[in-house]
């Protein structure tokens, strides 16, 4: 996949790069293209589930996509059930079964992506990198692994809101940025978060982090709302690839400065 094209540049104040320290990744979508194919497996496990409710309704992966981006299962299916007027249903079990399936199907068929490894090589040197996600830490090694970052962003810089925390939960809510700034020992506003969503990106400014956007694998027709939204959700600026953004960021971190 291509680096999206820009009439603009994005642009970063130099006081905000040489504050930082970390560099706080989304993993879905933004590290990988991980949001398609496994909405691919969880449609399956959605709709099962449904039918088990005794709706009707049935969702494409798709689907399932538009309508839930940037929120994990758990916090789907309690909504599902609610819409289906069972909200005391036990959803744990599906979350358990949408964690397997999901997790399989990506260790299956994710790659390496060339151009993003570069780019977080270039970067490593000078930002400490983590990996900050809605998603469980089980999918994420999976993810990892099957991408060729697993040195690059090992277990313990890993952080997940459906694992990491006391309670589970999802973004927007902040917690597990808090949660992740506070482990790596920095205050929100020396980590830059990089999200390709909008729930991801509320997250991430809620909990005080310099936070980009990055459209780099949000689909073609998606990305002018995308960025909009984006934007408007706070973000500093918005990139079109990790390159774009280790290109803001090493003049500055290197000492070339602009």
């Amino acid at each position: 996949m291509t680096a999206v094209p820009r009439t603009e540049g994005p642009v970063l104040p130099r006081d905000v790069v040489t504050g930082l320290t970390a560099l706080l990744c989304d993993a879905d979508g933004n590290l990988f293209p991980s949001e398609e194919p496994a909405f691919v497996a969880s449609a399956e496990v959605t709709n099962r589930f449904l039918a088990e409710l005794g709706d009707a309704r049935r969702f494409t992966a798709e689907e399932l996509r538009l309508a839930t981006t940037g929120m994990n299962f758990r916090s789907t299916a309690r909504r599902l059930a609610a819409e289906s007027g069972r909200p005391e249903v036990d959803v744990e079990p599906w979350v358990a079964e949408e964690r397997r399936a999901v997790t399989a199907y990506l260790g299956e068929h994710l790659r390496p992506h060339p151009e993003t490894t570069a780019a977080l090589v270039a970067l490593a040197p000078h930002l400490r990198l983590a990996a900050v996600s809605s998603s469980a830490l089980r999918r994420l090694a999976a993810c990892f692994t099957a991408t060729g970052l697993d040195e690059l962003i090992p277990p313990e810089a890993r952080f997940s809101a459906e694992d990491s925390l006391p309670t589970p939960t999802s973004k927007p809510d902040p917690a597990v940025y808090l949660h992740a700034c506070e482990q790596l020992g920095i205050a929100p506003g020396a980590g830059l978060a990089v999200e390709d969503s909008v729930p991801g990106a509320l997250s991430a400014v809620r909990a005080g982090c310099l936070t980009v956007g990055n459209l780099l694998f949000v689909q073609p027709a998606e990305r002018a709302e995308r960025e909009a939204a984006l934007r408007e959700a706070g973000v500093l600026t918005v990139v079109g690839s990790w390159q774009e953004l280790a290109d803001l960021l090493l003049p500055v971190l290197t000492g070339g400065g602009r």
